[in-house]
């Protein structure tokens, strides 16, 4: 960035003028660097800050550090031998002497100007919006803003139902405020989605705890005597909150083309041809500032194909825009959301297939043309697993097969659409336009790595939603060559999981921000975080809500709790081995009857509560805790339960003391994170009623000593544990437990079961016992080292978390009232009777 006095007298000169530095302006800058090294380039950015990405602000209020979104800064454009001035607004275009001046003085003469000034949020006209605590949802100036209204209010409404809107949703629900969505539409992203698909959304929402208003029209904002603002809605109801933020939409901002008499749309936006050029031959505009064919284009995508098409022109390439496809695929508070072509099925002929799954609560429409030969369109709430392969046939006109419902519901028997079955003109990135054939070009010129192909294509290094296909169509490409497929976790990460693992104990990295720093690419995601975040609660041990770990955790370990469908949270205390005390068994009543728990013994020997509030869960662990229980770990992948017979002590037949045996395991193990969760169990004798066998790690009792089977689970894949050794004496048998769990957490893969790892592992059983019995690889004084180091730094994470303000804040759900989130039904099922309000209560006590 120049820091240069500015003179008034001194005019600049430069090839390029872009003036704006958002997503798209950046994306014209690196376009149009690649193309020629020679231009001059000199950018305006009105921001204090370079480019970033706007498309994941609402990550901030999850703990992203603003800087994570940087796209670019001063020395990346100082390297790209490109002059940047940021915090710098141009205010004025003289067309005739081609020159812009800044705010700030500066005047830059051109031979080409580029207008990248983006959009800017519309504020609907309801008398009171002009009110300081009604805000906007745009940059990152506006999150700081949002943030400093929120320091003591308890609720936040926004209006707007659309994309930005319930991302802006998503914002003040991560600031802990309950939050309401007031759309005028009759549906959310309204769009994008069907009725139906609209319907499913909402409810999906409103149970995570956001209530949701739609077909409401707000008239008026007034200012209560207390400081609150109240919405008056059509139709006499009210909404009384401590801040508004407006995320209705957008309009182009566009006021500079107006100002030098650049032709205008209708309704604004500055008129493009296919070129990207305005009514001036010397001036372009792109993005969302920019009408090309009467239509603003709002995803960023169409923006970087303007970018390319612009760039291309000015360095005399023909390339042209000719519009975009605006399918969409995103996360929405949590829940899938897709949409694609045609998704209302408006056009002519169009035949609707819809599909309902009650279970993942999903919705799904597929629509085809008159003759069901061609997808058309697609809604999508709640599952995309079908998504890739839908657009793909959308997107390149794939005969539909003789069933069209496969491709819609993707079970076993479903329709696969591999890389192979593709065209080379399949587009795999829609934001860098990438097709299958540039793929296998990049192939063709040496990049046999993920990274190396992202870097040639720049595939997947936008909004990231084809890293699966570009995966796939890697993958699928050196595989038809004869050559072996990199398996790295994820697009961000050139590595393994078990790769990872070692990189992070041999450099001793115990933090995401230096693991991407040193050996990833780009910010990360919903892969590799949490597998970084079990690697390295692995080998360090720290609390999973320490601050440089609490924004890598899954939402179960976010909340130290399971989430259940109606949107509340499990309670699960340890019982190890499943011996309890009448003591304990009067505590956990106490607590399941005080906060109205339903509660079930388990097949694992223990008790869970369900049916808790998230501001209810501090409470309810500070009372267990007091009566002497620890966390159970059932939210997290790590060993949940040591199940056990009565052994020895009671039963006739036990030889040996398998609940001792039982408490020993549970009580050295349980705080082990590893890459999927571990059950065990210990039986007295041969007869097996702890059921041993089925356990990761099971025991069970011989005249001399214990015979060890691992690898066995009951999941998806049920499998029978393998014989491991035979007639151990305690001390062996702990010792190659601690080798087997070791060498699994560091070699398995991310969500492997031990089952699939042992089947999986090159030489199965047999290589398993070398390196564990027979330590072929002299690895086993470390494996056991690593165990001693986690068993001795081993803490109960909810009184951890008791003792920390701070970790304690993200369970609070309103900040000054006991009152119950009213977003969250109970059912009255199975003995749980608990009135959904105080006021019920109340009622009932009547």
């Amino acid at each position: 960035m120049q820091t240069a006095e500015v003179h008034e007298a001194e005019i600049q000169d430069a090839d390029v003028v872009v003036v704006g530095n958002g997503m798209v302006g950046h994306h014209y800058v690196e376009t149009l660097r690649g193309l020629s090294a020679d231009t001059s380039i000199v950018v305006f950015g009105e921001e204090n800050v370079g480019a970033y990405d706007r498309v994941h602000l609402s990550d901030v209020f999850a703990g992203t550090e603003p800087s994570a979104l940087a796209l670019t800064d001063a020395a990346r454009y100082q390297a790209l031998n490109v002059t940047a001035y940021f915090g710098d607004r141009i205010e004025t275009i003289d067309r005739s002497a081609q020159t812009v001046t800044s705010a700030k003085g500066r005047t830059v003469r051109y031979n080409k100007l580029v207008l990248a000034t983006g959009s800017y949020p519309f504020v609907p006209p309801i008398p009171g919006n002009e009110h300081p605590r009604c805000l906007v949802y745009r940059t990152l100036d506006d999150l700081e803003r949002i943030r400093e209204a929120a320091v003591g209010a308890t609720r936040g409404v926004v209006v707007g139902g659309g994309l930005l809107g319930l991302e802006c949703a998503n914002a003040l629900k991560n600031l802990g405020l309950q939050t309401h969505v007031v759309e005028f539409a009759p549906g959310l992203m309204g769009v994008q989605l069907d009725e139906q698909g609209s319907a499913v959304l909402k409810a999906q929402i409103e149970q995570l705890g956001v209530t949701v208003h739609t077909g409401t029209a707000t008239e008026q904002i007034v200012t209560t005597e207390g400081g609150a603002l109240t919405m008056q809605f059509a139709g006499g109801e009210t909404l009384t909150t401590d801040l508004i933020v407006f995320s209705a939409g957008i309009r182009p901002s566009d006021q500079l083309g107006a100002d030098c008499d650049l032709s205008m749309g209708e309704r604004g936006g500055i008129v493009i041809n296919s070129s990207c050029l305005t009514s001036d031959d010397n001036v372009y505009a792109i993005g969302e500032c920019a009408l090309y064919d009467g239509r603003i284009f709002g995803l960023v995508a169409p923006g970087y194909r303007m970018a390319e098409v612009a760039a291309a022109h000015v360095t005399g390439g023909d390339a042209t825009f000719t519009g975009a496809d605006m399918s969409t695929r995103l996360k929405l508070l949590g829940v899938e959301v897709g949409s694609i072509g045609d998704a209302h099925g408006r056009e002519p002929g169009s035949q609707a297939f819809t599909f309902t799954d009650p279970i993942k609560k999903a919705y799904l429409r597929m629509n085809l043309n008159e003759d069901f030969s061609q997808v058309r369109g697609a809604v999508l709430v709640g599952d995309c697993s079908g998504y890739d392969t839908l657009l793909q046939y959308f997107l390149n006109g794939l005969a539909v097969p003789e069933d069209p419902t496969a491709l819609l519901v993707q079970t076993s028997e479903g329709v696969a659409l591999s890389a192979s079955d593709l065209p080379d003109t399949a587009t795999i990135c829609s934001c860098h336009n990438v097709s299958k054939g540039a793929i296998v070009k990049s192939i063709d010129g040496g990049c046999l790595d993920l990274g190396a192909v992202k870097a040639c294509t720049k595939a997947s290094t936008g909004c990231g939603g084809c890293a699966a296909l570009l995966k796939s169509t890697f993958e699928s490409e050196l595989t038809s060559r004869g050559v072996e497929v990199d398996r790295s976790i994820c697009e961000h990460f050139a590595h393994t999981r078990q790769e990872l693992f070692h990189i992070c104990q041999i450099e001793r990295i115990d933090n995401f921000a230096d693991l991407l720093a040193s050996h990833g690419q780009g910010r990360g995601c919903d892969i590799c975080k949490p597998a970084a975040a079990s690697i390295f609660a692995s080998l360090f041990n720290e609390h999973v809500l320490a601050a440089n770990h609490v924004g890598l955790q899954d939402t179960n370990d976010h909340m130290l709790a399971n989430m259940q469908k109606n949107g509340t949270y499990s309670v699960v205390p340890r019982i190890p081995g499943g011996e309890i005390t009448p003591d304990k068994l009067l505590a956990i009543g106490t607590v399941a009857k005080q906060y109205d728990l339903y509660t079930k013994i388990t097949g694992g020997q223990r008790i869970d509560l369900f049916g808790a509030q998230m501001h209810e869960l501090p409470l309810i662990w500070e009372a267990l805790i007091d009566a002497g229980f620890e966390t159970g770990h059932a939210y997290g992948k790590s060993l949940r339960t040591v199940k056990s017979c009565v052994g020895s002590t009671w039963c006739r037949y036990g030889v040996q003391d398998s609940v001792a045996m039982a408490l020993y395991l549970e009580n050295r193990y349980k705080g082990l994170r590893s890459p999927h969760k571990l059950k065990m169990a210990a039986s007295g004798c041969t007869r097996e009623c702890a059921e041993a066998q089925s356990k990761d790690v099971g025991v069970i009792a011989t005249e001399n000593g214990w015979n060890l089977f691992v690898g066995g689970n009951g999941g998806m894949r049920p499998r029978h544990a393998d014989l491991f050794a035979t007639d151990l004496d305690d001390e062996t048998l702990i010792r190659y437990i601690d080798r087997f769990l070791m060498f699994y957490v560091r070699t398995a893969d991310r969500l492997q079961r031990t089952s699939v790892w042992l089947d999986n592992l090159d030489g199965g059983l047999a290589y398993a016992q070398q390196v564990i019995i027979d330590d072929s690889l002299g690895i086993c004084s470390e494996l056991e080292e690593q165990m001693s180091h986690v068993v001795g730094t081993y803490q109960c994470e909810w009184k951890s978390a008791l003792q920390d303000e701070e970790k304690l804040k993200r369970f609070r759900q309103f900040v000054n009232t006991d009152e119950p989130d009213p977003g969250v039904v109970f059912v009255r099922e199975r003995g749980q009777r608990r009135p959904a309000t105080v006021q019920e209560l109340e009622k009932e006590a009547v």
